[in-house]
């Protein structure tokens, strides 16, 4: 009997992955059925095949901007009255990304069968996400498929700014600290040892601080002491990806990160641009506002954003107002919920979150150069401090040579 790995959403909302043998695909997704488990993709489970371009496509990744590109490629054919089958064919041989041109194939073979494009996109979730193809269902339905594939495209493409203006803020202190860090190892093990050799044939007592840093030199000079730290790093990384899986770890570790100086507030500014930008995205294209939210609750990047979202959507379900259920959770800005409230208020509410959208995304660039401008000091302090603590804990005892000297 064959087996079946399946991918889908149990009743609360949460993405699972199950094994089940079934005789057929149909009965698989029975079964899963039965046991709570909506199924979103079905794929037999293959015996062990070493195939080089296989694992080279599997572990190849499609990112924003691969999808932005394909977006706009797309809703040029499209325009042009290009066929489906057709478009995706063309954007399939020009493709560079192997996972993204794999899944451009089946598309098209499958739209060519007379399956829809949102159904058939729908089979390749680690391409085409919830959103992605909740909007070209909205497209096909209204008929408008090209002006949901460039709103997808400029969608994506902010998507892709606020994602690299975060990772340029990063750069330059994840780069001065390793430099730190190594220069400090470094320092420690090669050369403050040959200082302290100097001392011991001058018979000198060293200060506190000097017989600190030799311990710390002993301690990185130990080949075990390394892979002790290695396997320490490694369990607590593992410890905190498993706590992190579950509700209340993600839901803890969320409410923490959004309370971080410096990185909570543009945490907060980021969620809410992607908040309003994904909303506003859906909205005008035609989704219902129940569907959008539940596709915003879930790209939300954040479990405590996504909780306030989810109780929104049951608040909209009793007919109650989005602004208010957002408000109780305390999540977004206060303009952000005056400004969702004006545009429920006036039946203006995609237009609203897009101008939402606008100002958080400059809040966030701001936010990012000014986090920039902050971190570059604080880096060459904590640098200057590690390699400053050696020179002192070599020069010390030069000193109390001298003055026994003197």
């Amino acid at each position: 009997m064959p087996t079946y790995v399946a991918v889908g959403r149990d009743n609360y909302g949460n993405e699972r992955k199950e094994r089940i043998s079934a005789p057929t695909p149909a009965d698989a997704r029975d079964l899963l059925k039965q046991q709570g488990l909506f199924v979103r993709e079905l794929n037999e489970e293959r015996g062990f095949n070493l195939d080089l371009d296989s694992i080279k496509t599997a572990m190849t990744s499609v990112t924003v901007k691969d999808k932005a590109i394909f977006s706009r490629q797309f809703a040029a054919l499209v325009n042009a009255g290009v066929a489906l089958v057709r478009g995706l064919g063309v954007l399939a041989d020009d493709c560079q990304n192997p996972k993204l041109k794999v899944a451009l194939m089946d598309i098209s073979a499958d739209v060519q069968q007379g399956t829809n494009l949102s159904d058939a996109m729908r089979k390749h979730p680690s391409c085409f996400d919830d959103l992605y193809v909740a909007l070209i269902q909205a497209g096909e339905v209204g008929g408008v498929l090209d002006e949901v594939l460039n709103r997808l495209a400029k969608l994506l493409e902010d998507l892709a700014r606020l994602q690299n203006q975060i990772k340029a803020a990063m750069t330059y202190p994840v780069t001065v600290g390793f430099l730190a860090v190594v220069i400090f190892i470094a320092m420690t093990m090669f050369l403050l040892p040959i200082f302290a050799d100097m001392f011991d044939e001058l018979d000198a007592e060293l200060p506190v601080f000097t017989q600190i840093m030799l311990v710390i030199s002993g301690f990185l000079r130990t080949p075990l002491n390394w892979v002790i730290m290695v396997a320490v790093i490694a369990a607590s990384s593992f410890a905190y990806k498993r706590y992190y899986a579950t509700p209340a770890g993600r839901m803890t570790m969320d409410r923490i990160f959004l309370k971080l100086p410096l990185f909570g507030d543009l945490i907060q500014k980021t969620a809410t641009a992607r908040f309003c930008r994904t909303f506003g995205s859906l909205s005008k294209s035609g989704v219902p506002i129940l569907t959008s939210l539940e596709i915003v609750r879930d790209t939300a990047g954040n479990q405590v954003i996504s909780t306030a979202v989810d109780e929104a959507r049951k608040e909209v379900q009793t007919g109650g107002m989005i602004s208010i259920a957002l408000q109780k959770h305390q999540v977004f800005p206060t303009m952000a919920i005056q400004m969702i409230s004006i545009g429920e208020e006036t039946g203006e509410l995609d237009a609203m979150l897009m101008k939402v959208a606008d100002f958080y995304e400059d809040e966030v660039e701001q936010a990012v150069k000014a986090l920039t401008s902050i971190m570059e000091p604080i880096m060459i302090v904590v640098l200057g401090g590690m390699v400053g603590s050696i020179l002192v804990s070599m020069y010390l005892p030069m000193f109390k040579i001298m003055d026994a000297i003197g």
